[in-house]
């Protein structure tokens, strides 16, 4: 093995013309000699630490520091470095002692001509041994990271621990495993280093641009060769040489790990010795790294059979098998939480497939089928959600929902056989019918809800319906309130819905001072439908934004058509939803609703309810303070039933309260109710606030209200709610 090029020797010398003579031998000799001479037990710690010598020369007696302390000390600090005895006073005794206590040889100073052969000679032993160490550790590791191939099952852990074993046993510096996937995109899949971070600008370098990317880690992920650098320090293919050997990194060697002849990850080693990887290290490296792609390959293989028996292979769904064990899950998820949520089982069957098949070939029915793999994924929102339980059968579960209408309105919106499928340049229409049981009526179990899906699936083929819950009345209310969402959707476009007016009237004058707006609908009867049916459906599609917004839009133009007419013109409240509230364009869809009008010109007032407002208090102050800067007055509907602090009503931007009818039906027949009245007043008026009675039907309720000094009234006592047309004469 060859020497290095520049020898680092130290000194342990307390008589400088003897270390000079030591050191002009060595060069005679033709040996290139670093050197530096410690005498006490400070400077050669520190020399030992910092000069990082090759070999240690030291004197045998010395008046402040003698060589065996100083070997003692090399044993335990540096113990790989040979120590060579340079003494005029050591006998054979002696000389005998320090050898057995790891000194490697003694020359006598009247003899210095043996002195470079010496250190030649231990330099390479030391080496020797050095790379048989090396050798031992890398067997070592090969040793250990076979048991860690029988025993992990995972890619990612094995990994992980096969740079924790080449760190703690083979004495590396660093291990790292970079991971590349199929579609060419590398990733830090485990590593040694406390910060990974450091390592990624490399990576994503890399992925930025596989192909023109010239880093070494490039290369080997590129061509799937190996590289070896052992000398970092001057080796111009190391971009970052000079930062990784000013860390103690010397030698680097990047191993790439092939399956089916494709690269699919590349190991980092990195040494603090120079010169570390030789033939036979590297060849035992190869054959480790030949072990992991071969254990890769197997996981690889085991993970496909795993896949198959799990999955759909044309579409990816999981199969009847993985999609029972997931429906269990959200079973038992769904019961663990404790609510009133249930949970739909859909399974939706493609009609006429074969036809399909017949007709344009399997290959065109394959992608239909994956096609619509790809729809029911997108609408559930999460693969593990859906499955294919047969050739054209598929199942989706959805979760957390109130009830059965609301499954039947996800699969309204949703449409998913509506548009054709493109395929091959042409369309294909698909059409299908979809058995659904709800979670826990239809079934307790995964077993029982398919078994009961798949009942309602059949009745759907047999009856020609589109879709068909197991439960026979939940199918009937499930179909009035389609038909009621889809007329309901026509009566928007068309204008249909309108107000019917309640006078609000003043308790002193029992002059009308205010109406409030009250949405309508005529069903296809030519009735009025009850607004306790068709406003929960609003709410529930989300139409009562529009429908909000035709309400303010319609009473701002009547407000304007009685000053038109030169009636003196009641404001006009009009109810807001919760849905509405919580909309974060919800200032600006009033104001642009006023059509045109502004302030209190536009005359119109909103009524909130006392729970909407507790939901998210500090954004409901907002958008109330919004509006009533814009001049809109706002009042707190049902006041007395929600859960209202005191501490947020005084800071609640209104102008009126509304005590609900409930206290006022009761307020004449329980002194208990009369308190709850006063009580409402007295705080409204501490508040500063107008109080107004709903419900007000009998005479004795207006005359106690009087007495109460309630200020306003409304009710059926003084007129129920009436077209605009008819509130006129009122006013």
């Amino acid at each position: 093995m060859s020497l290095p090029a520049t020898i680092r020797v130290l000194l342990t010398e307390d008589v400088a013309a003897d270390a000079e003579l030591e050191v002009r031998e060595l060069k005679r000799a033709g040996l290139r000699v670093a050197h530096r001479i410690a005498d006490t037990e400070q400077s050669f710690t520190a020399a030992l630490r910092d000069f990082v010598p090759d070999v240690i020369l030291s004197d045998f007696s010395m008046p402040n520091f003698d060589g065996m302390s100083a070997l003692a000390l090399a044993r335990e600090l540096s113990p790989e470095t040979p120590f060579i005895f340079v003494s005029g006073t050591i006998g054979e005794e002696y000389a005998i002692r320090a050898l057995k206590n790891g000194a490697t040889d003694y020359v006598l100073k009247t003899n210095l001509v043996r002195l470079p052969a010496a250190v030649e000679r231990a330099l390479a032993d030391s080496r020797q041994r050095q790379r048989l160490a090396r050798l031992s550790r890398i067997r070592d590791i090969a040793s250990a990271v076979n048991s860690a191939l029988v025993r992990q099952r995972e890619r990612g852990a094995l990994f992980q621990e096969f740079c924790q074993i080449a760190v703690a046993r083979g004495g590396f510096v660093l291990a790292r495993m970079v991971e590349l996937d199929r579609s060419g995109q590398a990733r830090v899949a485990a590593s040694t280093e406390k910060d990974p971070a450091v390592f990624q600008a490399m990576v994503d370098a890399y992925n930025r641009d596989p192909e023109h990317a010239d880093t070494l880690l490039a290369q080997s992920l590129r061509r799937g060769q190996m590289l070896i650098a052992n000398d970092m320090a001057n080796d111009a293919r190391v971009t970052n040489r000079t930062a990784l050997t000013r860390d103690g990194n010397y030698s680097l060697a990047l191993l790439p790990i092939e399956v089916s002849q494709r690269v699919v990850a590349v190991v980092t080693l990195r040494a603090r010795e120079p010169d570390f990887f030789d033939q036979e290290e590297v060849g035992l490296l190869r054959e480790m790294v030949s072990n992991i792609s071969f254990a890769l390959e197997l996981m690889e293989k085991q993970e496909e059979v795993n896949y198959l028996a799990l999955y759909d292979s044309l579409t990816g769904l999981p199969n009847r098998t993985l999609f029972h064990d997931r429906l269990t899950q959200a079973i038992q998820a769904q019961a663990a939480r404790g609510d009133k949520g249930r949970l739909g089982l859909l399974l939706v069957d493609l009609e006429r497939f074969k036809q399909i098949n017949d007709a344009f070939g399997q290959s065109v029915g394959d992608s239909v089928l994956k096609a619509m793999a790809e729809r029911l994924r997108s609408t559930a929102g999460d693969i593990n959600r859906v499955g294919r339980l047969g050739s054209n059968l598929y199942a989706v579960m959805v979760p957390g929902i109130a009830n059965a209408e609301e499954v039947a309105r996800g699969i309204e919106q949703a449409a998913v056989l509506a548009a054709p499928f493109e395929v091959e340049g042409r369309e294909v229409r698909v059409a299908g019918k979809t058995g659904i049981a709800v979670w826990p009526d239809d079934g307790a179990t995964a077993d029982e809800l398919l078994r009961n899906a798949e009942a309602a699936l059949k009745r759907a083929k047999e009856t020609g319906e589109r879709y068909l819950f197991y439960a026979p009345q939940i199918n009937a209310r499930v179909s009035e309130q389609v038909d009621m969402e889809h007329r309901l959707r026509k009566a928007l476009e068309q204008g249909e819905l309108f107000a019917h007016y309640q006078p609000k009237v003043d308790m002193a004058s029992k002059a009308v001072i205010g109406v409030e707006a009250l949405m309508r609908w005529k069903g296809p009867d030519g009735g009025l439908v009850s607004p306790a049916k068709f406003v929960p459906v609003l709410e529930q599609t989300g139409l009562i934004f529009e429908a909000g917004q035709q309400m303010v839009t319609a009473a701002a133009r009547v407000y304007r058509q009685w000053l038109e007419k030169g009636l003196k013109a009641p404001r006009i409240a009009v109810n807001v939803s919760v849905l509405q509230l919580r909309s974060r364009s919800f200032v600006e869809d009033m104001l642009k609703a006023l059509d045109g009008a502004s302030g209190e010109a536009s005359g119109v007032d909103l009524e909130v309810t006392e729970s909407l407002l507790m939901s998210d208090i500090d954004e409901s102050i907002r958008k109330l303070r919004a509006l009533r800067d814009a001049g809109l007055r706002i009042a707190l509907d049902d006041f007395g039933t929600g859960y209202s602090s005191l501490a947020y009503l005084s800071r609640l931007p209104l102008d009126a309260l509304k005590i609900d009818r409930s206290f006022v039906h009761g307020m004449t027949e329980h002194a208990d109710g009369t308190s709850i009245v006063t009580a409402i007043i007295s705080l409204a008026q501490a508040l500063r606030l107008k109080v107004i009675a709903e419900g007000v039907e009998t005479d004795p309720q207006w005359q106690l209200l009087r007495l109460l000094r309630c200020d306003q009234a409304q009710g059926y006592l003084f007129s129920p709610p009436v077209p605009a047309e008819k509130l006129e004469t009122l006013l």
